[in-house]
């Protein structure tokens, strides 16, 4: 294991704070803009000695950019599992990029906030995450760093077409919006389905919390938008801003409302189950952590739990899944170990909030 990564394991990063507008149920704000460098082949077609030139021009642009400051850059392609895994869990790197091969690097600042992933998909993968519901910030601060990166290389550009990109589907804007929502009420009242067919009318995809291809664990959802030819950047987000993210975070807060008036003692038999799960089990694999952490976060902030911090909360989501887990122990685990630590770490963490 790498020791310098293993101090990552022990903080979470600045987006997982709990801090921004709406972050009772909006976790966090994420916008990525894919970008590909003119003269070099798009990936699928790039042998391994074109991805080692796309690597290190990227890279040398990114470290010449004005805007982006002092950044950690961190060669993908020689890290082991666990390291590239710790970075998924992180959401600095996407799980593609880490179960991909060849010449692939990712630097980001110290804060955690903004990353760029070198050989993921397309050449660059700019990305800006920010606590709660920012999009107005995310997109000032990402809009910066792609213009200061605009000056050091020359992207792919079609004046018809807009950005070039390796998928279709990110071809004209380039750009991801990606929130990530906390619905565990509407999950209890079998609404989900409301939020995903509104989803569907209006183009949006519903993804897990590590994106596309994964699982919906504890209730998070992230909400991304699908179509990024003819419409401009700033309008796409204005309807993630005015439209979309208020309309589920309604949804949410009226379900924890009716929940409350309604059926209150399953609502707090769901919470104080996972509170007694979380201070006396043994063993807890990563599912059943998340799940239980879910709902007592949600007993946080319907005011049903008062005696736990929300930061020791955040951190545990984080720091109790596998590869922070290992990194924490020191030592790699098999999945009974695994379990045993991770009972053990949560009851700890707990007992000392």
């Amino acid at each position: 294991m790498s020791a310098g990564l293993g101090d990552f394991a022990k903080q979470a990063g600045e987006w997982l704070r709990g801090v921004g507008p709406l972050h009772e149920i909006v976790i966090s704000t994420r916008i990525r803009l894919a970008r590909n460098i003119r003269g070099f082949f798009f990936l699928s077609r790039a042998d391994a000695k074109m991805r080692a030139d796309i690597a290190d021009a990227a890279q040398s642009g990114i470290k010449k950019a004005r805007t982006l400051g002092d950044l950690i850059h961190v060669d993908v392609e020689k890290l082991d599992e666990l390291d590239r895994t710790l970075l998924v869990e992180r959401h600095l790197i996407s799980k593609q990029h880490a179960e991909s091969s060849g010449a692939r690097r990712v630097a980001f600042d110290a804060t955690e906030t903004s990353a760029v992933m070198i050989n993921e998909e397309d050449h660059l993968r700019i990305q800006v995450m920010r606590s709660g519901l920012q999009l107005g910030e995310a997109w000032e601060q990402i809009d910066q760093i792609d213009t200061s990166l605009a000056d050091q290389l020359e992207f792919a550009f079609h004046p018809q077409y807009g950005y070039l990109t390796a998928c279709p589907t990110n071809v004209g804007t380039g750009i991801r919006v990606s929130v990530m929502l906390h619905l565990p009420a509407l999950r209890l009242t079998n609404e989900l389905e409301k939020v995903a067919q509104a989803a569907r009318d209006m183009r949006l995809a519903i993804r897990g919390l590590h994106g596309e291809g994964t699982e919906a664990l504890g209730d998070f959802f992230q909400i991304s938008n699908q179509t990024t030819l003819g419409r401009c950047e700033l309008d796409i987000i204005d309807d993630f801003r005015t439209v979309v993210i208020p309309k589920i975070v309604e949804y949410e807060q009226n379900a924890r409302k009716a929940l409350l008036k309604n059926r209150v003692h399953a609502l707090d038999d769901k919470i104080w189950r996972a509170i007694g799960l979380l201070r006396h089990a043994r063993l807890m694999s990563s599912n059943e952590a998340m799940q239980c952490l879910s709902h007592l976060r949600m007993g946080l902030h319907v005011g049903r739990v008062k005696d736990i911090n929300l930061q020791t909360l955040n951190e545990l989501f984080l720091q109790t899944q596998p590869a922070h887990l290992q990194k924490l122990q020191g030592e790699r685990l098999n999945g009974e170990q695994r379990s045993i630590a991770r009972a053990t770490f949560i009851r700890s963490r707990l007992s000392n909030n």
